[in-house]
């Protein structure tokens, strides 16, 4: 991206589908100058109803099309077409870089081209990513399950850091209690226990907390700490990581079948998946052969899923193609005493609802999939961006290039965007938590924060 204050990104989006009508949106949002191609014009007539983009109908992969989207100039080409076989992508985003476009990314849809080896190849070709949605949506539940004292959880520097998201139920020990007085009581209690409380999803609005914010009932609170220092903030919180030995899955989906096929590799104690399509669950039944359980039948339908021992499973996991489905599906395994529940919820304003009435964990694909490719908008010392459920802020990962603006004074002093804070710092083989006092230095890895209206302003900073 260039260095030019005035010069707004020129991003080029094949494909107007769910997870394309979001970025366009989004990265509209951000100041970019967004182009979105699609052969339907329904589609595109819904998203120039709600974003203020360009739209061009015709062939993604037409070079006629392309050239006349102004791929000979654009910054960054997103082909995410949600046609059935997603081979175009790779044509479309390959034409791209030919006619002329900086970087370019493809969703693809086969597992088997993110090995290694075939990476190397699409790499060598001219693509500069290739993502699938699905497998990352997997691979975030895989995780869930095993951080079941949080709602959600991130990792910084293969777990140095660790950023976990508790919500605080009506008997929590610290309802009414002062940030500062949490920070205080914690470090008494642990010297291990050293965190920052970056962030407060608080009925709907994102809070950056003040030492004399206080705790209320349902808050979600973004908590940074030393990997060594969590078990005892989950002591003090009074939560219990859950294990997981057996799980039931509802939709024979994707999504769904990859998270089975994890799972069986882990060799639990049970792993069932429900589908309503007698179909599906031939295909599951021969493809995941090894342990796997498949009932037929309608998840929705609770005395269903009494009949196939709900009540034995520790963990539900949801993902059928229905976010209402998904959420009261949790909300019934719960009061059927299942300890962990995971929810698919692509509706964005259906993710607060599901918390609110009590699923433990919720995954969006389109959030998941904005973070990875909302990262090529920035500079090149971020490492990764990440968009928490519940939440409107981004978590960011940057390494401090040397004579950057965050290295000339200490944190209090520089002057850093009020709707941004920085958790914490991985130096070398060390780890710690920011403070004012606290001075970044060249290499740093950084652990950021920050609103959305903020972003840009803090890529700045590491540059």
């Amino acid at each position: 991206m260039s260095d030019k204050k005035d010069r707004r990104m020129k991003i080029i989006i094949e494909g107007a589908g769910q997870v394309g009508s979001h970025l366009a949106k989004m990265l509209s949002h951000e100041g970019g100058d967004i182009t979105v191609i699609d052969d339907n014009e329904a589609r595109l007539q819904r998203l120039n109803a709600t974003a203020d983009v360009v739209t061009i109908l015709g062939d993604p992969s037409s070079i006629k099309v392309l050239r006349e989207a102004g791929c000979a100039k654009a910054d960054l080409f997103i082909a995410v077409n949600p046609a059935t076989t997603q081979t175009v992508n790779i044509v479309s985003a390959l034409l791209a870089k030919r006619l002329g476009t900086k970087r370019v990314i493809a969703r693809i849809d086969d597992e088997a081209y993110l090995l290694p080896e075939n990476k190397l190849i699409f790499k060598d070709m001219g693509l500069d990513m290739l993502f699938y949605p699905e497998k990352i949506a997997s691979d975030e539940i895989i995780d869930l399950l095993k951080h079941t004292a949080s709602t959600d959880s991130m990792d910084f520097a293969r777990g140095k850091l660790q950023l976990v998201v508790f919500r605080l139920d009506d008997d929590s020990p610290i309802l009414d209690m002062k940030v500062a007085e949490f920070v205080t009581a914690m470090t008494a209690a642990s010297s291990e226990a050293q965190l920052r409380i970056i962030a407060i999803s608080r009925k709907g609005e994102t809070i950056i907390p003040k030492f004399d914010t206080p705790f209320v009932y349902n808050d979600h609170l973004y908590i940074i700490a030393k990997r060594e220092g969590v078990p005892a903030i989950l002591k003090f919180l009074g939560k219990d990581n859950i294990e997981v030995n057996k799980v039931m899955i509802l939709g024979g989906s994707e999504i769904g079948e990859m998270v089975a096929a994890q799972l069986l590799r882990q060799q639990l104690d049970a792993v069932k998946i429900i589908d309503i399509d007698k179909q599906r669950c031939r295909e599951l039944t021969e493809k995941l052969a090894g342990g796997l359980l498949v009932a037929n039948g309608d998840a929705r339908n609770s005395d269903f899923l009494v009949e196939e021992g709900i009540r034995d499973y520790d963990a539900l996991v949801a993902v059928t193609g229905n976010d209402e489905a998904n959420i009261l599906s949790c909300v019934v395994a719960k009061k059927f005493g299942v300890s962990r529940t995971v929810a698919q919820v692509e509706n964005l304003e259906y993710l607060r609802l599901a918390e609110d009435m009590g699923v433990d964990a919720v995954i969006n694909k389109k959030l998941i999939t904005a973070g990875r490719i909302f990262k090529f908008t920035l500079s090149d010392k971020v490492r990764f961006v990440r968009y928490m459920s519940g939440t409107d802020a981004e978590v960011l990962e940057y390494t401090v290039a040397p004579h950057a603006r965050i290295t000339r004074a200490p944190l209090k002093d520089i002057d850093f965007p009020r709707n941004a804070i920085i958790g914490g710092v991985i130096r070398g083989s060390d780890s710690f938590i920011a403070v004012g006092d606290t001075r970044i230095e060249p290499y740093d890895r950084v652990a950021v924060f920050a609103l959305p209206d903020t972003v840009k302003e803090v890529d700045k900073f590491f540059k």
